[in-house]
């Protein structure tokens, strides 16, 4: 993992990141790398994982019919998109 220095950081940030971090249960470092993560998040980004998970959820699909899409789905690798 990558490491980061932040050097000249004022006393008065210094202090409210101390106190944010308490605030949260976390220690500095910890609620820096959130800070930093939320910062550089695009707004409104869903992950494939969760709208597949969105998707199962809306369907109401029982466990049998769940069974039955696994029996018949297609396990083979995929073929590379031949543009020719």
């Amino acid at each position: 993992m990558a490491m980061l220095t932040v050097r000249n950081l004022p006393d008065e940030v210094h202090r409210a990141l101390r106190v944010r971090a308490a605030q949260h249960g976390h220690s500095m470092e910890a609620e820096v790398r959130q800070i930093l993560e939320s910062a550089i998040s695009p707004e409104g980004r869903v992950k494939l994982g969760s709208l597949l998970a969105d998707m199962g959820r809306r369907a109401r699909l029982s466990d049998e019919e769940f069974a039955v899409l696994e029996q018949v789905r297609d396990r083979a690798p995929a073929r590379p998109v031949r543009f020719e």
